[in-house]
């Protein structure tokens, strides 16, 4: 395990078990070297936005980034040993602080084996599990692990405060990620892409278990959409733990489709886009901060989605159409994610000035109500651990 930073700085280990986190991990990363003039140290394990701020991660995110009851179990004993790998790493480096990013069924365990040690980091979670959609117990859990909770929206710290969890609202990373800042122009010219051609951005997700249910749906949905835009062309941004596999399934469509990663380059997809094709997840905020209309389609495990039914409370995927309270961004989830469906609201938002602008106005709104133009939630957190941290310290130090 490579420990960065200087030898007689505090040791801060962050843990992010999948690409969004992986995203808000780099960014806190940052923000606590602007915050203690880089006199600080950390580990930890992430992907490919942590890699370039130094974290060599000892587990792969493919390894963690698995999603629904069904897709889990075959994987169950493979995850408890990482995580009793990871607790005694952390245990071993004595950090002063571990921050878990999402993922809790991987971090919350974590957090669990560390809990018991004698001598123990300060255990904070970053992003609250979203016990005002489903799983409402997942709440005092991490209260019985944590010593604090971060997280992304205004309305999440009562759900936590109420069963004894000191809360901060810090604000969602996301709105500081760049994804206004692409270039679309030299994206298409760098790509052969004329100004004049329909383009669409396929975003089939970053699990491998959702990019597998996702890809043949969307490849039917660009057939349907090239019969009406004999032009259309595609550009597929992937990341690193599903790259092969959009790769493979995207060699057969029947327009022209670019696959690209990066984070530079994902933005200036977006920028250079007329509409984007997306799975449910962090994507849809990064698409509202572009600007970029889109559409959701989410398909799931059969079983998976019957149990979904009866136990989540809220009405949306998305998150804009969450903070919303309404339906400015068309999803069509579980059966109704089929390619006819998504074609029509594709069409819509390709030809329609009117709809595009509504959900723009929306998705704007939405943006506001978590932080837009405000200082940056990376900061906010940062400044919450470092206060943390230095309370226990203190504390310790009586």
């Amino acid at each position: 395990m490579t420990v960065l930073g200087p030898a007689d700085a505090p040791l801060i280990y962050v843990i992010a078990g999948e690409p969004s986190g992986d995203l808000i991990g780099a960014s806190l990363i940052r923000a606590l070297r602007q915050r203690t003039d880089g006199h600080i140290r950390f580990a930890g394990i992430g992907g490919e936005q942590m890699a370039e701020e130094g974290i060599r991660s000892p587990i792969a995110l493919s390894d963690l980034a698995i999603m629904g009851m069904v897709e889990v179990l075959p994987q169950a004993f493979k995850l408890l040993r990482l995580v009793r790998e990871t607790a005694d790493e952390i245990d071993r480096l004595a950090p002063v602080a571990l921050v878990t990013i999402d993922s809790s069924g991987f971090c919350f365990r974590v957090a669990e084996k560390l809990h018991h040690k004698p001598r123990r980091p300060l255990l904070i979670h970053y992003v609250a599990p979203m016990v005002w959609a489903w799983r409402e117990h997942r709440a005092r859990e991490a209260a019985r692990w944590y010593d604090h909770l971060l997280t992304l929206l205004p309305f999440e710290p009562p759900h936590f405060v109420k069963v004894g969890l000191p809360t901060s609202y810090v604000g969602h990373p996301v709105i500081e990620g760049g994804a206004d800042r692409g270039d679309g122009p030299a994206f298409r010219a760098r790509h052969g892409i004329v100004a004049e051609v329909p383009l669409l951005i396929a975003l089939p997700g970053s699990r491998r278990s959702e990019v597998r249910r996702l890809l043949p749906v969307f490849r039917a949905t660009v057939e349907r959409l090239a019969a009406r835009f004999p032009d259309l062309q595609v550009v597929v941004p992937t990341v690193e733990t599903v790259a092969a596999t959009v790769a493979a399934g995207i060699a057969d469509w029947p327009v022209r489709t670019l696959l690209v990663s990066g984070k530079a380059e994902k933005f200036d997809s977006f920028a250079a886009g007329n509409v984007a094709l997306a799975a449910s997840g962090t994507v849809s905020l990064e698409l509202a901060l572009a600007g970029l209309p889109m559409v959701i389609g989410y398909r799931i495990w059969a079983v998976t989605a019957w149990a979904l039914k009866f136990a989540v409370k809220i009405q949306y995927a998305s998150l804009v159409n969450i903070i919303l309270d309404q339906p400015i961004i068309p999803e069509l989830l579980a059966a109704k994610c089929e390619p006819v469906g998504l074609a029509a609201e594709v069409e819509t938002l390709l030809t329609d000035a009117d709809a595009r602008q509504r959900q723009i106005d929306g998705c704007r709104e939405a943006l506001r109500r978590i932080g837009h133009g405000e200082i940056a939630p990376s900061l906010r957190a940062a400044d919450r651990i470092l206060e943390l941290t230095a309370e226990r310290a203190a504390s310790e130090s009586q």
